[in-house]
């Protein structure tokens, strides 16, 4: 494998999503109106406050991946944070070897992304989802990392397909 030393601030910023989504699920998880960890066998809403607009935080253990897709408990869950650790590893291996911004930027979302869900779900069996856009017809609750990998995907996309046309028109 060959690392490109231009690759370093992407490499950066994977903690500093990793960070981010932390510090906002610690946050919600010290909320008392949320008494989240004494939630955390329920499969319903732990509690919600209301904000001014569309978004409200409703906290929500979600034993799943991004968006509560594949539920898993019991022996499930460390098949699944095996799978998830296992595909974080193959893009962070892919951003290592990156070329152009918007790669690099992209698979770094993603990476942090699926790192910070991944440290809910080994220490807690699910991961922390506060961020609840049901006004805006959203219907799922989601984080910080939901939040950078869904970003990080729609840039890879228009990274790997919209704008490969180009970069192939310049070789």
């Amino acid at each position: 494998m060959k690392f490109n030393p231009a690759n370093i601030w992407a490499l950066a910023l994977v903690p500093v999503v990793v960070l981010a989504d932390q510090v906002a699920k610690w946050l919600v998880l010290s909320e008392p109106r949320f008494n989240a960890l004494a939630c955390l066998d329920a499969p319903t809403m732990c509690g919600t406050i209301p904000l001014p607009g569309p978004i409200d935080f409703s906290m929500l253990w979600n034993r799943g991946m991004s968006y509560g897709f594949l539920q898993s408990e019991g022996i499930m869950r460390w098949v699944l944070s095996a799978v998830m650790l296992v595909i974080a590893l193959g893009f962070l291996v892919w951003l290592m070897r990156a070329e152009g911004r918007l790669l690099k930027l992209s698979l770094a979302m993603v990476v942090g992304g699926a790192f910070g869900n991944l440290i809910d779900r080994v220490r807690f069996g699910a991961v922390v989802d506060f961020i609840n856009a049901n006004d805006l017809f959203f219907p799922w609750v989601f984080n910080v990392a939901d939040a950078a990998i869904s970003v990080g995907a729609v840039l890879l996309f228009v990274d790997q397909f919209l704008l490969s046309g180009r970069k192939q028109a310049k070789a």
